[in-house]
């Protein structure tokens, strides 16, 4: 059972984090989430604060999530108690970044956005060609080696990539600490294309982005009611969709009055930490914060976890 005082080191580094984490992309991010209209500052300070309180010390950013908007707002909230946080960020592969120093100025960027002189784990954002994976990794070489950066990670490496990636990084004195990817009872392909297996077998922490699927484990949005706006047409979350789930989250409410009135939240951020891996859902308010960290203090039972994969397998069609 993970409580939220627990802490376990990320991958191969010195790094403890909290069994789960929570992910900013929404901080500042106007067209995606809503940012100055369904929630402003005087939300995310109280998500924040609840973060805080509630023992999570894992939050993740990114130079691009709100043009820096997240990286920027977290550094204004965070200023006084940053040596309690890991904080991670990342550095997106823009193709015209071919400057050996095109790390080190997004770096000094982010850094000044978050308010402090180093980070505790620098991720490339994604592989985007026609640069090979190496060619960026490189750039993060001495940001490592002079201490500006503590670990060093990947995020949407399929299973090669992780395997070059890691291997490169070895080369050069450096270890791969993690992975981060889209995982949730919506989204299991890692399971199915190897990359989930590397990562445990080589203890490179996976660390599940969007394990909420965007909301749709929630509970929130019915086939009457779905989504609205640029992640209904993203990710194809239709009324069409939300009806072939509802046996899913059927179990999940099943399963979560079984345990103490947990909600579908909880179960399914309960069920991506059963599989390993560091979840970071979002959070653009307190009460989000609140039903996120209930995630923790219980455990489902293996059976449990394996009714929710076979109910998963039907609308993934594994």
């Amino acid at each position: 059972m993970n409580t939220i005082k627990d802490r376990k080191k990320l991958g191969l580094s010195e790094l403890l984090v909290s069994p789960l984490g929570i992910g900013i992309w929404s901080w500042g991010a106007r067209f995606f989430w809503g940012y100055g209209k369904d929630y402003a500052e005087k939300d995310l300070e109280e998500a924040f604060n609840t973060i805080h309180q509630a023992g999570v010390n894992f939050i993740d950013t990114a130079e691009v999530y709100g043009r820096g908007m997240s990286e920027t707002i977290l550094g204004n909230f965070s200023a006084s108690i940053r040596n309690k946080l890991v904080i991670a960020t990342k550095f997106f592969p823009y193709p015209w970044r071919i400057d050996p120093n095109s790390a080190r100025r997004a770096m000094r960027n982010s850094l000044k956005r978050l308010g402090c002189s180093y980070a505790d784990l620098y991720q490339i954002h994604m592989p985007i060609p026609p640069y090979p994976i190496e060619f960026w990794l490189k750039k993060l070489l001495p940001l490592y080696h002079e201490g500006t950066v503590k670990a060093v990670g990947v995020s949407n490496y399929d299973l090669k990539q992780t395997q070059r990636a890691k291997r490169y990084l070895g080369e050069n004195g450096v270890p791969l600490v993690s992975n981060q990817l889209r995982y949730s009872l919506l989204d299991r392909d890692i399971e199915k294309n190897g990359v989930m297996e590397y990562c445990y077998e080589n203890n490179i922490a996976v660390i599940a982005y969007s394990p909420l699927a965007m909301g749709m484990l929630t509970g929130k949005y019915t086939p009457q009611h779905p989504p609205r706006g640029v992640r209904r047409s993203a990710y194809r979350y239709t009324s069409e969709f939300l009806e072939k789930i509802q046996p899913l989250l059927n179990l999940m409410e099943e399963i979560g009055r079984g345990r103490g009135e947990k909600t579908p939240t909880q179960v399914a951020l309960n069920w991506a930490i059963a599989k390993g891996t560091v979840p970071i859902p979002g959070a653009k308010n307190a009460r989000q914060v609140i039903d996120n960290v209930g995630a923790l203090e219980w455990q489902l039972t293996t059976g449990e976890v394996g009714a929710l994969d076979k109910e998963s397998d039907k609308i993934l069609g594994y």
